[in-house]
């Protein structure tokens, strides 16, 4: 299995392809050649989808069970230093002597 970047890269050339191989089809038909002489491209040079219904299924069935951004140890962290934060600046707004220390 090839690392996500490069299944991203080779997804976007693939695409890309597709799409060059449309326009020259699309081009050839308005230089004024008659679609039935144009060749055009068949279902065998696009590429192949590699989804599997199963896998769609469970991931579909586990989204709904997924914990939710705010309920994160992560999410409650940063909330908390947010509070943390807001409390001092409080703070050095009551007692502005306070600040330098």
């Amino acid at each position: 299995m090839l690392p996500r970047q490069e299944r991203r890269a080779h997804a976007h050339s693939e695409r890309h392809r597709i799409h060059v191989e449309l326009q020259n089809v699309a081009q050839t038909v308005s230089s004024g050649i008659e679609p039935e002489d144009v060749h055009e491209p068949g279902s065998a040079w696009k590429p192949a989808h590699h989804h599997d219904a199963e896998v769609a299924k469970s991931k579909l069935a586990k989204r709904g069970r997924t914990k939710r951004h705010w309920k994160t140890k992560m999410w409650k962290r940063r909330t908390q230093l947010r509070m943390e934060k807001i409390e001092a600046l409080q703070m050095t707004r009551e007692n502005p002597g306070l600040a330098g220390y």
